[in-house]
């Protein structure tokens, strides 16, 4: 087995198998269906879906970072803690139910969005070009979070 294919499977294990975690431990507090949502709001599970999608190019993102010996300390650090605010906003929306909250984490995980796209960008245009859709889904996301904060 190859180093590269090492370091990609690695890097898309690590947030599919976290978010699948995170999945398993909100399971039972879903209550999206049951709350009043904006126009836009897709059916749940479309959640699920875009998730796992954006987990992969997540990994394949860094993976390109790290197989190329592009992961600095700023990298790593932006990474890592995305993904840790990101793991983080399903359970204080979902089990604890704080709605407002959320809202101003998710506009937390939106900048560290925006701010990993750029500095991946900065050192591999792919690396970085491949975050989008995340960042995109980071906004729509920011936009429910609030319309169902206000509409409940």
């Amino acid at each position: 087995m190859s180093e590269k294919f090492k370091i990609y499977a690695k890097s898309i294990a690590i947030p599919v198998i976290l978010g699948g975690f995170v999945g398993l431990i909100i399971s039972g507090f879903m209550d999206y269906n049951s709350l009043q949502k904006p126009f836009f709001a897709p059916p749940s599970i479309v959640f699920p879906i875009v998730w796992t999608l954006l987990y992969i190019l997540m990994g394949i993102s860094y993976g390109i970072l790290e197989s190329n010996s592009l992961v600095d300390s700023k990298i790593h650090s932006i990474y890592y803690l995305q993904l840790f605010v990101n793991l983080l906003w399903p359970i204080i929306f979902f089990v604890f139910k704080w709605r407002l909250f959320a809202f101003i984490w998710i506009v937390l995980l939106t900048i560290l969005v925006f701010v990993m796209v750029v500095r991946f960008y900065d050192k591999n245009k792919l690396a970085g070009l491949l975050q989008i859709p995340y960042f995109v889904w980071s906004l729509f996301a920011t936009y429910l979070n609030l319309f169902i904060y206000l509409l409940n």
